[in-house]
């Protein structure tokens, strides 16, 4: 089965806690502290798999966890780090975050793109020594990895697209031109799925096509299968259109010609503006009055009109040189920018914990972990964000509340401060 959309829920590994410990052994006193840090929590990666066509695997299984880092130890011993969960995705797969419906990658080359950081190992109370605390009875915990509901939606990595009418030969092209062994049968629908096809012209290009399902009038709304193929067209650099131009089926090659521009128009504006080469199929079926008439039409809106019978290949090389020429010219497949994702800032006062030990003020809350993520600390605008967020959110006042004062060490995660009023 064809599937080309999906959600599932990702979840790296939780950052391994720190340790608290003390060395002991004979002949050693005040040994000190010694205790290990956490492990790092494994990562949530895609890598694109060429092998793959379909997203069908992911109705079986939506949810992927990555390991957590191990927590750490006496003497001095770091936790193991989190092993990371490798899902493989077919070449052209988009991943967005489900909730905002921002781009997190397009997945369309051998990168491969880490989607939920693992969190990172708590610090060992070695690190919270120093001169006036030398024996700190406290570790920091680990951090928790990020925790994503994704869509996953492919998109197909073409430069042709071929589009038209159901039964009008798009498959049959495709069988004569490439290596592709699409069904083929005198009745509508027989192509199911798009089929991909390299095609080869010597002595060294080469383009992909992709036969995209039959559209039909209504597409754009639901009608026939056209509507769960039309993003597929998305991608193509140009498109070929096939239009049956004997009208073997009693319809006007004009009318099919408009009705299909039509939904490529309604689903994607863009679409109505792609380069497009008009191919007329079924030409040894037509009157020469046909042939004429259609041929007027097309060159009349200024674009690039062939007559072929793909079954006999009569004309197809014309065509696909065309293409070639064309395509030469054109920029190349598109590629979808990733977006930033909003983090929601919950109301003031809420979910946020503020631990103290020893004179340290430890702040928890994982919505902060993601702002903090994206925070250049090194930037000051991005910092004076940072600290507005802690004031609107009620941590400053939670802090005051326990009594921080000046010069007290604050810890959020990874970042480390002292408290200035």
């Amino acid at each position: 089965m064809f599937v080309d959309k999906a959600i599932i829920k990702i979840k790296a590994g939780n950052g391994g806690n720190g340790a608290v410990s003390f060395r002991r052994e004979k002949y050693v006193p005040n040994g000190g502290p010694d205790g290990g840090d956490g492990g790092k929590g494994g990562d949530v990666v895609f890598i694109a798999d060429n092998t793959l066509s379909t997203l069908s695997d992911f109705r079986i299984k939506r949810k992927y966890r990555a390991e957590d880092g191990a927590n750490g130890s006496g003497g001095n011993k770091n936790g193991k780090k989190g092993a990371d969960t490798i899902i493989k995705v077919p070449c052209g797969t988009v991943i967005r975050e489900l909730e905002s419906g921002a781009v997190m990658c397009d997945v369309s080359s051998v990168e491969p793109f880490k989607a939920a950081k693992g969190g990172r190992g708590g610090f060992g109370n070695p690190h919270f020594a120093n001169s006036v605390r030398q024996a700190p009875r406290f570790a920091k915990d680990g951090t928790p990895g990020e925790e994503w509901e994704l869509s996953l939606e492919l998109k197909l990595l073409a430069d042709v697209g071929l589009i038209g009418f159901p039964n009008v030969g798009k498959s049959t092209l495709v069988s004569v031109v490439s290596e592709a062994k699409p069904i083929i049968a005198n009745y509508h629908f027989t192509t199911l799925s798009p089929v991909l096809g390299v095609v080869r012209i010597p002595p060294d290009f080469s383009f992909v096509m992709a036969d995209i399902p039959g559209l039909i009038e209504g597409a754009a709304e639901g009608a026939g299968l056209g509507h769960e193929f039309l993003r597929h067209v998305e991608r193509c650099r140009m498109l070929i259109h096939i239009v049956d131009v004997s009208g073997s089926e009693g319809r006007d090659p004009k009318d099919d010609f408009t009705a299909v521009n039509k939904e490529l128009g309604h689903f994607n504006p863009e679409l109505s503006g792609r380069p497009q080469i008009v191919a007329g199929n079924k030409a040894d079926l037509a009157s020469e009055e046909q042939k004429a008439g259609f041929r007027a039409y097309i060159e009349g809106l200024g674009l690039d009109y062939f007559e072929i019978s793909a079954p006999i290949t009569l004309g197809t090389a014309e065509l696909i040189n065309a293409a070639a020429a064309k395509l030469a010219e054109l920029p190349p497949i598109l590629r979808y920018e990733a977006e930033s994702i909003p983090v929601k800032q919950p109301e003031k006062g809420d979910n946020f914990i503020i631990r103290v030990s020893d004179g340290v003020y430890t702040i928890e809350a994982e919505w902060l972990l993601k702002i903090l993520n994206k925070t250049d600390l090194d930037d000051y605008e991005s910092l004076q964000y940072f600290q507005s967020v802690l004031v609107s959110s009620g941590i400053i006042g939670a802090l005051i509340e326990k009594g921080v004062e000046e010069g007290d060490t604050v810890i959020i995660y990874d970042l480390e401060f002292d408290y200035v009023p």
